[in-house]
């Protein structure tokens, strides 16, 4: 299992040692996991932390007042608290536990702008959005009669920054952008973003899902309202995920949804029918959380913060420079999305051969990659590609599993020449 020194020098190569998945068989071939995008593998270390939790320290959280209850709620809330450190969040009570960053964006969309807006009002969005970042905003659209606007995208698929402060009226409402693209991997400028949002008195949402297990995120720094990631790109479990929210919006938002645990009072007499709320986070955490899901994503937080974020980053900017350099170098491969700077995902096409055939090749040969228009059908359309391949890295992924992706994708190439 991974354990690291400070000051000392991390071999990535040893990291599959800690992800069982990783040593063994994929159609009789070693496996060779590139599909971190989608779902990133899980450490034993995290496993192993939900495991102990159920076998030991489970119950129901916040309201116990028996000695396993107080255990599992100090586990709850210490996973806030991690988290609160992990994007510098200035508060733990700034940090919700939502299912997913898609529950987060809607849970913003209708707590929030259902709430707060008005028909004619608007939301700036752009095409390299997953629909997770986009549906719920056409929701609302159909919903109360909110206008989208949209940023181009630059033919190396970065977001046209020229045109970004002209699409900005009085009605303005919200930005609502990705960190890090899940298909050309782009990393937005969101600072910059946040603060020409502001400069026009709108808010700015951010979608960090493939952002957060790349490089070190401070929301305070990027003075965004609102950030949203899931676990299971994090190498946590699904099922759990984070909503930061500034404290004015905490203050400004109502309940997404209702139930026990985050009452003050509840009154159903014939002469008096209300409800009143805790303070966030807990008004927004009704019924049983996945308590379990929160323990496993302080475990795989705490792993990462061993390797250290700065050495993850430079080892898959490493990972990212070897990979596309050895994909250029196949003739009729095409990369989508060059802008820089960018995480580690390789989105690309090849000449002849449809992405679900190349995804079929590369999985019998070992090779887990996605084919498809990975959540992103307004980006395919931008491109004019039905879809593309995807290779997406992690900590786990060395230059054996690009060579190996290089070699299989030449034979799909022979395959399909015949």
């Amino acid at each position: 299992m991974l354990k690291v020194q400070t000051g000392e020098q991390i071999d990535f190569c040893l990291l599959h040692r800690d992800f069982p998945a990783l040593r063994q068989l994929n159609r009789g071939k070693p496996i060779v996991y590139l599909d971190s995008a989608a779902s990133a593998q899980k450490p034993r270390q995290v496993v192993e932390a939900i495991s102990h939790f159920y076998l030991h320290d489970y119950a129901n959280i916040h309201r116990g007042i028996y000695e396993l209850s107080e255990r599992a709620t100090q586990r709850y809330e210490a996973a806030r608290q991690a988290i609160k450190g992990f994007i510098h969040a200035g508060d733990k009570n700034h940090v919700i536990f939502v299912r997913s960053t898609t529950e987060a964006i809607n849970f913003v969309a209708q707590s929030y702008g259902r709430t707060h807006w008005q028909a004619g009002d608007e939301v700036i969005l752009n095409a390299m959005e997953h629909h997770s970042n986009i549906v719920p905003w056409l929701l609302l659209k159909e919903q109360i009669g909110i206008v989208i606007k949209t940023i181009p995208i630059t033919d190396e698929g970065a977001l046209d920054m020229a045109v970004y402060p002209t699409l900005f009226t009085p009605r303005t409402k919200l930005v609502a952008v990705s960190h890090a693209s899940n298909v050309l991997g782009t990393i937005n400028p969101i600072k910059e973003m946040a603060a020409i949002a502001h400069a026009h008195q709108a808010l700015i949402f951010v979608d960090g899902a493939q952002a957060v297990p790349h490089f070190s995120i401070d929301v305070q720094d990027l003075d965004c309202d609102f950030y949203a990631f899931s676990g299971h790109k994090l190498y946590g479990p699904t099922g759990i995920g984070v909503l930061y929210a500034k404290q004015a919006m905490l203050d400004e938002m109502p309940p997404y949804h209702g139930g026990g645990g985050m009452i003050e009072t509840v009154a159903l007499e014939d002469h008096v029918q209300a409800v009143t709320y805790l303070c966030a986070p807990h008004k927004f955490e009704a019924g049983t959380p996945d308590i379990a899901g929160a323990v496993g994503l302080h475990a795989a937080i705490d792993y990462l913060q061993t390797i250290g974020m700065e050495n993850i980053s430079a080892h898959e900017q490493c990972m990212l420079h070897y990979a596309e350099k050895a994909l250029s170098g196949i003739p009729g491969l095409r990369l989508i999305g060059t802008a820089k700077p960018k995480v580690s995902v390789l989105s690309f096409v090849v000449d002849g051969i449809h992405p679900h055939d190349v995804g079929t090749v590369l999985d019998h040969e070992g090779i887990a990659i996605r084919a498809g228009h990975h959540c992103a059908m307004p980006l395919m359309q931008r491109f004019q590609v039905p879809a593309t391949v995807r290779a997406s890295l992690g900590v786990y992924n060395t230059t054996q599993d690009i060579a190996a992706l290089v070699e299989a994708i030449l034979l799909a190439k022979r395959l399909f020449a015949r």
